[in-house]
């Protein structure tokens, strides 16, 4: 996996909400001293620069960093109808920002509810909204995938809510972001979930949780991230890793607990 860069997520930044006050700027310059190549900037953090993606790029230049992807969720989870419009006009302005960055990748959020009553019809729902953003993206050469995750409301946790996904976006050229700490979270094996859907995975997240579900610093849950990156190495795996922290650390210093995971994977060989 030596070619397979390494980057961070911003919502160690994104979580703590009105308690940050800082700018793009700060997180480019934090994530830079931490040693990684690039970020995953989401929508909801991107501030002025949203409408300015020329001045993004010079702003990732000066920190020696790449556009990893970019990622755009909502909070009605693509799954209610009155929303889907404007859910979708803010799909089609990710998409636009992430076209004028190298090798862009635009990756999308869960599918999630306030309750599972009609489940099955809102994960439909949210699979058609999948396949029309990377139809969407296919058009403009954007890479589109979807990022399931394990936070209240979630529809997509167990192992046949994310086969059911990928089956109904397979002609869509949808991709899969896993990301391990929602996978186990969620109540999947880990590498079963990761073998089953190899031939999807085109972005990584990599994130850990205690057995209760609490989340931890890399390497100090229950994820097994040796053999992941092995799984990774033999299906000659070419993406990112992007780290993303939820934890206490991280809510108590952003930065710190980045530093800590960097060093984690640099120990793992990345």
């Amino acid at each position: 996996m030596a070619d397979i860069r390494v980057g961070c997520q911003t919502y160690s930044w994104e979580m703590l909400g009105e308690g940050w006050t800082g700018t793009p700027d700060d997180i480019l310059e934090a994530i830079a001293a931490a040693g990684y190549a690039g970020v995953e900037f989401a929508a909801t953090m991107i501030g002025p620069y949203y409408d300015e993606p020329a001045a993004f790029a010079q702003a990732l230049a000066r920190h020696g960093l790449e556009l990893a992807a970019f990622a755009y969720a909502s909070p009605h989870g693509f799954t209610d109808p009155v929303h889907l419009d404007e859910e979708m006009a803010g799909a089609e302005r990710a998409l636009h920002f992430a076209a004028q960055f190298p090798r862009p990748l635009l990756a999308l959020g869960g599918a999630a509810s306030p309750n599972r009553e009609d489940c099955a019809a809102k994960l439909d729902r949210a699979c058609g909204f999948y396949s029309e953003v990377a139809h969407k993206g296919a058009a403009m050469g954007v890479d589109v995938v979807v990022h399931p995750h394990s936070h209240h409301g979630s529809l997509l946790e167990s192992a046949e809510e994310y086969a059911h996904l990928l089956e109904a976006t397979a002609d869509s050229g949808l991709g899969f972001n896993p990301d391990t700490g929602h996978i186990v979270r969620g109540g999947q094996d880990l590498l079963s979930c990761l073998k089953a859907h190899a031939e999807r995975i085109r972005h990584v997240h990599v994130k850990d949780a205690r057995p209760d579900g609490s989340w931890a610093p890399l390497g100090g849950g229950v994820c097994d991230f040796p053999s992941m990156f092995d799984l990774l190495r033999g299906i000659d795996y070419e993406g990112w890793i992007v780290a993303e922290e939820e934890s206490d650390l991280a809510r108590a210093d952003p930065a710190a607990a980045i530093r800590v995971n960097r060093a984690y994977l640099r120990s793992a060989g990345l």
